[in-house]
């Protein structure tokens, strides 16, 4: 189709409520970060999805990954997603399933891949970095609501350590 679309608007629709661009991010308003993966993280916050492992990522979600880094608060990342922060921070250790040629971007990109299926997460301790595969595995509903739960548990956990 042939139509402009505006991110910023579609996002209200769907939360449903008052957003903030990502530039108006500001880590210490904030315990925890979550990425969702698909074509948001694919192709509107990163050319992942046309550049692959040459890809370059919106500046913004740059500052905002960055500084939950920086400040030590976790992250958490499903689907594609976690490859995205691959590109963002140095030996960032990750899972996107078992997709080789995905694995192949995450260690071109300079990060650590971990091979992980359904409901699992891998947890990168140095960073404080969770990662579940979801739909980069071939997976039904439930099996993604299993990696995602697990993922906000451990987020949590992360958050109270702090």
């Amino acid at each position: 189709m042939d139509e402009s679309r505006n991110v910023l608007i579609e996002a209200a629709r769907i939360a449903r409520g008052d957003i903030k661009p990502l530039s108006a991010f500001d880590a210490a308003e904030f315990d925890a970060l979550l990425l969702p993966g698909g074509f948001g993280a694919a192709k509107n916050l990163s050319s992942l999805a046309f550049d692959g492992p040459e890809c370059t990522v919106n500046d913004d979600l740059v500052n905002v990954v960055t500084a939950m880094v920086k400040v030590g608060k976790p992250i958490g990342a499903l689907c594609i997603a976690p490859a995205v922060l691959a590109r963002i921070l140095d030996d960032a250790k990750v899972t996107i399933g078992s997709d080789p040629d995905t694995i192949g971007a995450i260690e071109a990109m300079g990060g650590s891949h971990q091979e992980t299926t359904h409901g699992e997460v891998v947890i990168d301790e140095r960073l404080k970095l969770v990662t579940s595969p979801c739909y980069m595995l071939d997976a039904s509903v439930a099996q993604v609501w299993e990696g995602t739960d697990e993922t906000v548990k451990v987020l949590l956990e992360l958050v109270k350590k702090r």
